[in-house]
């Protein structure tokens, strides 16, 4: 599953793991890109040193069996910033895609509340439409999964061809030991939610000086929208490539 920043991706992460057939992964490339980027994100440290920071290791590990715990479906939540050029898209042939997207005058919204100088390669968007254009996958709108999620979680599951499990609409509160090691940081409103807040648009508007950068931003999320699935799983919900 491949999002951005900002876009509900921890909580689609957890309804996931609240499945009892499915193991979940926590953002696996974060150790390479950090490494690679040099870039100073809180816990850097920690991230690297609880990942490996080789992009072959890490897809190669995703791609073996088995998986833990007698799963039978493994969900791996990815950030696209973290795909960099040098990660050969050839070793991303074997997995199944999937993306959730928002749209970027709402997430641009959201993010300058804590990061006041967002660029392009921030938000990973070139990122997520090339793996689209590439290797296809259903679509998510963030914005649908939190309005109507469990019509929404059912066409992804129709899309992705399994059975949908009401499990996923509903958890416990609390960490869990598949967060990475950054969840201190970044994930207190997800340990204390039990399923999908409801729909609310930003509290602020975007700044005019990102206006430029979301006008950047539109072309590829205008495409991936495009292909969205809808809450329904009506003519949308094919459009899957």
């Amino acid at each position: 599953m491949w999002s951005g920043p900002r876009t509900v991706s921890t909580a689609l992460m957890r309804a996931w793991e609240n499945r009892p057939d499915t193991a979940v992964t926590d953002e696996p490339l974060y150790a390479f890109y950090l490494d690679r980027t040099g870039l100073d994100h809180p816990g850097r440290d920690a991230v690297i040193a609880s990942q490996p920071a080789d992009w072959r290791v890490v897809l190669a590990g995703l791609a073996r069996g088995p998986l833990p715990g007698g799963a039978v479906i493994g969900y791996a939540k990815h950030m696209t910033h973290h795909l960099l050029p040098e990660v050969d898209r050839a070793a991303l042939a074997p997995f199944r895609h999937a993306h959730l997207i928002r749209d970027p005058r709402e997430l641009l919204a959201s993010y300058a509340r804590v990061r006041a100088e967002p660029t392009v390669a921030d938000l990973g968007l070139r990122q997520q439409a090339e793996i689209f254009e590439t290797f296809g996958g259903p679509v998510v709108d963030s914005r649908d999964l939190l309005t109507a999620p469990e019509d929404t979680l059912r066409a992804l599951c129709q899309a992705l061809g399994v059975p949908f499990d009401d499990r996923m609409l509903v958890w416990p509160a609390g960490p869990r030991d598949s967060d990475g090691v950054w969840a201190p940081w970044w994930y207190a409103g997800v340990r204390s939610s039990t399923g999908f807040a409801p729909y609310r648009p930003p509290a602020a508007p975007l700044p005019a000086r990102l206006e430029p950068l979301a006008d950047r931003c539109l072309p590829h999320f205008d495409r991936l929208y495009h292909y969205r699935i809808t809450p329904a799983g009506g003519p949308d919900a094919a459009n899957v490539r």
